[in-house]
């Protein structure tokens, strides 16, 4: 199941309008299959304790110089999408706890990194995706 979120989470991400271009640019065709892998790794450790993950996700976030609240309020989003399309609600509400403190937490250390004052950075406001082909915008 796990598996299934992160290809069909990423097979989304990487066509959006806001953060497919951070991925695109990010990630070289020719790495994506290591890093689904990886990330699929990554989210097995987060969520059955596996161990499988090793790496250290931070500094490559913090490199993304153009990253900011409009992309993370969008993977949260599509996060969220995905893993109610694919798994049954109790399955569902793990992943969306468990991205939310990932997403917030690299929020957090991407305007710290960067020397911004985080006493009056507000939460997200959580928003809702809609697929393209919905209708609306997203």
């Amino acid at each position: 199941m796990i598996r299934a979120v992160v290809s069909r989470f990423y097979a989304l991400a990487r066509v959006d309008d806001i953060i497919g271009p951070v991925f695109r640019n990010a990630v070289a065709d020719e790495q994506w299959q290591a890093h689904l892998d990886t990330i699929t790794d990554f989210w097995s450790s987060m969520l059955l304790g596996s161990g499988r993950y090793h790496g250290r996700p931070m500094p490559k976030h913090l490199a993304l110089t153009e990253l900011g609240d409009v992309h993370f309020q969008r993977w949260l989003a599509l996060f969220r999408f995905t893993v109610t399309e694919l798994c049954p609600p109790d399955i569902a509400a793990l992943f969306i706890e468990r991205s939310e403190r990932v997403g917030n937490s690299f929020r957090l250390n991407v305007h710290m990194h960067r020397g911004q004052n985080l006493v009056h950075l507000k939460p997200l406001e959580r928003k809702d995706y809609r697929p393209p082909h919905a209708g609306g915008t997203n």
